[in-house]
């Protein structure tokens, strides 16, 4: 692992999710530049062999006979790229968390140095991995709701209404400033993954953006909420809002996609329901872990109807997926890699730069 020493919060969900299914053993680590932090935390896990430099880390771990065969990168945006690419150049395997990187440019670095190499890569969308997003999205394949017309994606939080970033704290001081976050605030942190969710279930991709990004805090420097509308390539239309300034929202992401037969609708925070609506038909709400679900949803769930399963465990369904496709050499085609990431970045871009020219409409992949 690179990043994730004591008192960072990400990295900690990383390592539950890594051990819940006994997939991975975390041998090494350069979980802090700081060199005393860096051993503090890698004695706290037991972890014997800890570095204070991940190029260092990535060298010396490339030629032991026993050395890492996967490097899970928590860091701060701005290091997900060269973190990347020292372990990718000497064929170790990557999980990184979102977003791809601080910049559309390094995203396509990367890429090339990805191209290159033998090694797989991972991006940790984990909203992605909840049982009832795997099943919408197979209701969606499956023509369930028929043509798709509306994807509208909301992500809601209240944790940045005010200037948290200039109390010390640790999670607001790198997400507001620009060197370690990249091109955007909100819009990176939450939207990426609200956009991601939209996409993953819809079965597409935005063609175009509209964008209104605002800094509603004194003295923030990103954005801290977003308005953005989206074509599709499908032909579907949509609106994602996200927001780290909304009071009386906590982690409120929700998905609504609607097509010419049914509708389907999903709240982050009641994660193991999933409302259907066929057009004409009362409502039905699908729980998890029932039987009468697809394989998609029932190969991520782990424990019976009734039990909550939630983020931890949609963390740990990407690890579990990604080590069974390096273990048996196959292809798990709803984990999110290198493209899902960079064609995230260019979304990231893209909105910023409507914004910025007063809410033009932005071509994506242009």
């Amino acid at each position: 692992m690179v990043g994730g020493g004591e008192g960072a919060f990400i990295g900690e969900v990383h390592r539950f999710a890594a051990r819940l299914d006994d997939c991975y053993e975390l041998v090494a680590g350069a979980l802090s530049s700081q060199p005393e932090k860096a051993k503090r935390s890698a004695d706290a896990l037991g972890i014997a062999r800890h570095y204070s430099d991940f190029e260092a880390m990535a060298e010396a771990e490339s030629k032991r006979e026993d050395g890492i065969e996967v490097v899970s990168i928590v860091t701060p945006n701005h290091l997900h790229a060269p973190v990347a690419m020292a372990f990718l150049k000497r064929g170790i395997h990557v999980i990184c968390d979102k977003p791809l990187t601080a910049t559309l440019a390094e995203a396509k670095a990367l890429y090339q140095v990805a191209e290159a190499s033998q090694a797989q890569f991972l991006l940790t969308h984990n909203y992605s991995a909840y049982p009832m997003v795997r099943e919408a999205r197979a209701m969606v394949k499956g023509g369930q709701l028929g043509r798709i017309r509306s994807i509208q994606v909301e992500y809601a939080q209240d944790w940045l209404t005010h200037s948290l970033e200039q109390t010390g704290n640790k999670q607001a001081s790198w997400r507001a400033d620009p060197a370690q976050a990249g091109l955007a605030g909100c819009v990176g942190d939450i939207g990426s993954h609200a956009y991601q969710l939209a996409c993953f279930v819809g079965n597409t991709q935005a063609k175009e953006v509209l964008a209104d990004l605002s800094s509603w805090v004194e003295g923030r420097a990103l954005d801290d909420e977003a308005n953005i509308l989206l074509r599709f390539e499908n032909g579907a239309k949509g609106h994602l809002w996200a927001s780290q300034v909304a009071p009386g929202n906590e982690n409120a992401l929700s998905l609504r996609i609607y097509g010419d037969k049914a509708g389907l609708e999903w709240h982050q925070e009641a994660p193991n329901e999933l409302i259907y609506s066929v057009l004409g038909e009362p409502s039905q709400r699908l729980r998890r872990g029932n039987g009468y679900l697809s394989e998609a949803a029932m190969s991520v769930s782990r424990i019976p109807a009734g039990h909550p399963e939630g983020y931890l465990e949609a963390f740990a369904n990407l690890y579990r997926e990604f080590a069974a496709q390096l273990l048996l050499s196959t292809h798990h085609s709803d984990l999110p890699t290198l493209s899902t990431g960079l064609h995230g970045m260019r979304f990231i871009t893209a909105s910023v730069y409507s914004s910025q020219n007063n809410s033009l409409w932005v071509t994506v992949d242009g």
